[in-house]
């Protein structure tokens, strides 16, 4: 039972470390595409991630983002975070996934389908 526990701790640590970071990830591409500024360097930890990895990523980020946005529990967002997660990388090309694999996050057209996602699952664009 203690491993158990240790395991779920371990993977909460690991999903907050991540969701911050996209966080940060997706704000600096949010500025990036709105003026000259560089791209943050690839993320090396993102190059052998499965769909459903990248899908968990990018859940987790919501919930972090999303809470903080709405100023409530990441409990109240978690249904619309988990449409916004499956609905963007289920509808991401093999370029697109190979794209974030690359770098670690969404490129300018898996961003934009987040984004559709985003309004579709009504949940508050962060920028």
């Amino acid at each position: 039972m203690a491993k158990d526990g240790q395991v779920m701790m371990m993977r909460r640590l690991g999903a907050v470390v991540l969701a911050g970071g996209l966080s940060v990830l997706l704000g600096v591409s949010a500025h990036a595409a709105s003026s000259s500024t560089a791209l943050p360097p690839p993320d090396p930890t993102a190059k052998n991630l499965t769909p459903y990895m990248i899908k968990l990523r990018a859940f987790d980020a919501c919930l972090v983002t999303q809470s903080r946005l709405m100023n409530t529990t990441r409990e109240a967002v978690h249904s619309p975070c988990s449409c916004y997660a499956s609905g963007t990388v289920d509808a991401m090309s093999k370029d697109e996934i190979q794209a974030f694999r690359d770098t670690g996050y969404f490129n300018d057209s898996a961003r934009e389908k987040g984004l559709q996602f985003i309004d579709k699952c009504k949940l508050k664009r962060p920028f």
